[in-house]
């Protein structure tokens, strides 16, 4: 047995299972290819960038991504941590500062003494030793191909960044704060209020825009939950309404009733000085983008921070693949973690990493590995990952869909909490084991 192990990619799963792995006494080399290279969507030098979205979903427990959360926070999760600290206002979901969140989790990394990190590019899989591949949804190409050929396999989706505006550049003699049904303090959001004509303007304006075209070689598979604006739009001129830009729960204050349609914008930074359109990213030209979103009342004006972007996300077969220890099946000394096992979402992504860092550090140290309860979120997101249908595998979140089934007759509107309240406690136990 060796005290040691390697983690490619610095990411949050790779960050997660490097801290997890350090603070069993475990030494860790963690490497990571920034500012060596960067992948498209990744521009900050620091560790743990948030690219596609600064909000980290829901905090309810009605939800399972909120259980979730819970589940790491109680599990002294660094990703928690760091989220709590660095937390900007977002109604009902915990939203974070991305640069304030990288800095706080590249500070940690580097000042723990069992925790050494590399930055460097990793093109091959290492031949020996017990490692960690947390390379990302943005895998670089040599190490894709080395993880192709060890696989045999290796599959791919594509996902979109939203754009980000100045705050100061919306005009809110337009715009209204509020928070939808009222949650959080009321006014964490900016919302952009249309009417019938306005919005059925503004989607004939998406569906007739330039678009960034796909290489000819590659087929576009996009991820339902994070769908492009202009794909949504295609389905049907209301599709958008009752997607990102519904106004259910929103009262326009000027009008004094629901706006017909709305973009909602979150709270980017601490400072509050820059805003994310929710649900807005996009593949549409730079170009168009300014145009067609300064469509937008109280956007006609806006300064745009970022533009949206689209970059290929990979993953494996996990079903196929991967043993509940997220152990690949041919070869027990690799772990993956990360969205490369087909977790969707920054969350199931740092959870991910937490379990594989925790049994990378187990083997490591000669015992035995660790798999949480199915009726966990945690081992609920275990459980889609490995025991999917392996033909039609696809990355997902974690939901309520997951969970094993309660025992008895269990009220509909109190499921949720019923799964939630076993969860916390099924944790409690597994977390006194490890």
């Amino acid at each position: 047995m060796t005290d040691h192990i390697t983690i490619i990619g610095a990411g949050l799963a790779g960050c997660e299972a490097a801290w997890q792995a350090a603070k069993r006494g475990v030494c860790v080399t963690l490497h990571e290819m920034k500012p060596e290279k960067f992948s498209p969507a990744h521009h900050l030098e620091g560790l743990a960038e948030l690219v596609c979205s600064n909000s980290l979903r829901g905090e309810s427990l009605e939800n399972a991504v909120g259980l979730l959360k819970e589940e790491l926070r109680r599990a002294d999760a660094l990703f928690m941590e760091a989220a709590l600290a660095t937390r900007v206002p977002a109604g009902g979901a915990l939203a974070v500062d991305r640069e304030l969140f990288s800095s706080y989790i590249t500070e940690k990394i580097t000042s723990h003494p069992l925790i050494e990190l590399v930055r460097d590019e990793v093109s091959d899989i290492p031949p020996e030793g017990i490692d960690v591949i947390a390379s990302g949804p943005l895998t670089s190409g040599p190490l894709a191909e080395s993880i192709g050929k060890l696989t045999g396999e290796y599959l791919y989706f594509y996902d979109a960044i939203a754009p980000i505006v100045t705050t100061d550049s919306i005009d809110m003699t337009k715009a209204f704060r509020a928070s939808r049904y009222g949650k959080g303090e009321g006014d964490d959001y900016i919302n952009c209020p249309m009417n019938e004509a306005e919005y059925r303007a503004f989607v004939a304006a998406i569906l007739a825009a330039e678009k960034v075209p796909a290489k000819e070689f590659e087929k576009v598979v996009h991820f339902e939950g994070c769908m492009p604006i202009e794909e949504m739009a295609e389905r049907g001129e209301d599709t958008l309404r009752f997607g990102p830009m519904k106004p259910v729960g929103l009262v326009d204050p000027r009008a004094g009733a629901e706006p017909y349609a709305v973009v909602q914008l979150r709270m980017e930074n601490q400072a509050g000085s820059m805003y994310n359109l929710v649900g807005f990213q996009t593949k549409l030209t730079w170009p168009e983008q300014r145009r067609i979103f300064r469509m937008i009342p109280g956007l006609e004006n806006a300064e745009f921070v970022r533009l949206g972007s689209m970059h290929r996300n990979t993953f494996i077969n996990a079903p196929r693949l991967l043993l509940p220890s997220f152990q690949l099946k041919q070869e027990p000394r690799l772990f993956f973690a990360g969205q490369i096992t087909g977790v969707e979402g920054y969350v199931e992504s740092a959870a991910s990493g937490f379990l594989a860092g925790i049994n990378a550090a187990r083997l490591a140290m000669g015992d035995e590995l660790t798999v949480p309860p199915l009726t966990t979120a945690l081992g609920a997101l275990v459980g889609h990952i490995t025991n999917a249908d392996a033909r039609h595998f696809q990355p997902m979140n974690v939901n309520y869909g997951l969970f094993p089934e309660l025992p008895g007759r269990v009220k509909k509107k109190e499921r949720r909490g019923k799964l939630a309240e076993r969860a916390l406690a099924e944790l409690g136990e597994w977390l006194k084991e490890i």
